[in-house]
């Protein structure tokens, strides 16, 4: 894995449209499922109890919370791309998101850039990023979406 390090709005501009890279795979555990359910107090069976998600689930063990692989994105995004110079970053949004694919639980799971747009709005970056959350041995992406960031360059 290479990281791509950027110190600047130009730096950024040089990668519009293409892909910027891949993070490493990340094991989704029970215990990060557990955790995340006890933050956002989602306790479904399905996420929680592993042996009714054996017994009656769909999967055949529990899956992650679909915002919880959303939520690893910064994490994996900082194995892709190092952002120098900052006075701060923003999630500002996102423009598009599909869950395609359930997380098995110990699952491998990385993280897929693309710039697909940049733009500079006196002195605020706006970035425009198209991403897909790879399962290890899966056809099927976790999802794939757009996500827009605000980056403020000293």
């Amino acid at each position: 894995m290479s990281q791509i390090e950027i110190n600047s709005f130009e730096e950024f501009e040089k990668h519009i449209g293409q892909n910027l890279g891949v993070s490493e795979y990340l094991r989704i555990t029970q215990d990060q499922i557990n955790k995340f359910a006890d933050a956002t107090l989602d306790h479904q069976w399905i996420h929680t109890d592993p042996e009714k998600a054996k017994e009656e689930g769909a999967f055949g063990n529990t899956i992650a919370h679909g915002y919880l692989t959303l939520s690893i994105v910064p994490y994996l995004w900082e194995q892709i791309v190092k952002v120098n110079n900052l006075t701060m970053l923003v999630n500002y949004g996102i423009e598009s998101l599909r869950f395609a694919q359930p997380v098995v639980v110990d699952s491998e799971v990385r993280l897929h850039a693309k710039l697909a747009n940049i733009t500079n709005l006196r002195g605020t970056v706006k970035t425009e990023m198209e991403i897909k959350l790879e399962i290890k041995d899966q056809r099927k992406p976790a999802f794939t979406g757009k996500l827009v960031f605000l980056y403020h360059f000293k």
